[in-house]
């Protein structure tokens, strides 16, 4: 499966089969995870953990007892390096045949926190339940994605701008980056808020985070920079596929900015 294929076909899964996972399917997953990394080089430490066994649980799920958790300490940057690096893990998931979706609130994480071994300085973003999607999704389910509209996005122009603000993108412009931008136009989020937003200067890519109400918590936590991080993820993977070469940094370019908008960093072409 390509990566196009795995983004456009990916979707939350929260009614699973009822099947455990094929052993190979866990140990390719559990070997693509170990070696999963993220532009920052935060080191994350990845678990699969049994529900049965450690006493987990959430509400939205059903049909499986597989989940996957990841923790990692609590440094600068570490919630686009979390993003960036589980959004691979998801795809990786989807090629497998594996469904995926993210969950930050809707679990009792102390048990996460438990069965990870959590250390004081260290944090569990989010969480997956893993496993084999179900015919048809419960009535919950179908209530969740009509709440957040989950299977529409913001139009290319809303999210994507050339070489300034107050100038619109369009995917006829955009050229070579046209599949690789609609990749991240794509890109799932958190309650699809679609906090992206990127102006294209000089065939690089600058990323904005455009912050909504509520998501950063008291001790500074961030909920939508690990959106801007699967948003980062998404436009790496599609440049690769599209055999666009591209480097990452943090090499704020200046550009003024409408609102509340931060930038977050580039991708320049080599």
């Amino acid at each position: 499966m390509s990566i196009f294929d795995a983004i456009r076909r990916r979707r939350s899964v929260r009614t699973f089969d009822g099947r455990s996972l094929v052993r190979d399917d866990v140990l390719k997953l559990m070997d693509f995870a170990e070696k999963a990394d993220n532009p920052y080089g935060i080191p994350i430490e990845w678990k699969i953990l049994d529900a049965r066994k450690d006493g987990l649980s959430s509400p939205v799920i059903v049909g499986t007892d597989t989940f996957i958790a990841g923790k990692m300490k609590r440094v600068a940057h570490a919630e686009e390096a979390f993003g960036y690096e589980f959004e691979k893990i998801v795809l990786y998931a989807q090629s497998l045949g594996i469904g995926t979706t993210w969950i930050a609130g809707t679990m009792n994480r102390g048990a996460f926190e438990k069965a990870m071994d959590l250390g004081p300085d260290e944090v569990l973003p989010c969480v997956s339940p893993l496993g084999y999607p179900a015919r048809k999704m419960s009535l919950r389910e179908t209530l969740m994605r009509k709440g957040v509209r989950a299977d529409s996005r913001l139009d290319f122009t809303d999210l994507f701008f050339d070489g300034s603000f107050d100038r619109p993108l369009t995917p006829e412009a955009s050229g070579k980056l046209s599949d690789v931008l609609e990749a991240v136009r794509l890109a799932p989020s958190a309650v699809n808020k679609q906090p992206w937003r990127v102006v294209v200067s000089d065939g690089n890519a600058h990323f904005y985070e455009k912050p909504g109400k509520g998501y950063v918590s008291d001790d500074g936590w961030d909920i939508q920079k690990i959106d801007m991080g699967i948003a980062l993820c998404h436009f790496e993977i599609a440049a690769g596929e599209c055999g666009l070469e591209v480097t990452f940094e943090i090499k704020d370019p200046g550009i003024a900015v409408p609102g509340a908008e931060q930038y977050i960093g580039s991708f320049f072409r080599v």
